[in-house]
């Protein structure tokens, strides 16, 4: 988690289930505001006490418009955790959707951290989550493309 003091504004991409729920949660727990960023808002997410910015596709120039319209407050801290995964295996790939993984999980936080870039304060941070797919040092569990 990355340092936060009470009251900041914290944004969370892929907030809807998983790490992003999670983060959500924790942050909430240390007193900070939470602007949660997602594609469809989970039961679970709209029980929580923050602000939901529903509705992005990372990967679009419609989702970064709505995510730009959206916003409207300063942002401490973001957290680009959105991402998808597509199980290829050498012996059946499907490239379209390999795009579609590229054009999320590298392209999509660029184009978050871009669009909230005029909304950010002095000392923000910026964070990229990633998976164990994701790791350069990781090379044993391969197998998938």
């Amino acid at each position: 988690m990355v340092d936060v003091t009470q009251k900041q504004n914290v944004m969370i991409t892929g907030a809807n289930r998983g790490i992003g729920l999670a983060l959500c949660d924790a942050y909430l727990n240390i007193g900070a505001k939470v602007i949660a960023v997602c594609r469809k808002a989970s039961a679970s997410l709209k029980k929580m006490p923050l602000d939901i910015i529903e509705g992005v596709d990372i990967s679009t120039d419609h989702g970064i418009r709505q995510l730009k319209a959206s916003l409207n407050k300063p942002i401490d801290i973001l957290i680009n955790n959105a991402g998808i995964l597509s199980n290829q295996r050498l012996s059946d790939l499907d490239y379209e959707q390999m795009l579609e993984q590229f054009k999320v999980n590298t392209l999509g936080p660029i184009r978050v951290t871009e669009a909230v870039l005029p909304h950010m304060v002095t000392g923000s941070k910026v964070a990229f989550i990633t998976s164990r797919m994701g790791s350069i040092e990781d090379n044993t569990s391969g197998g998938t493309y």
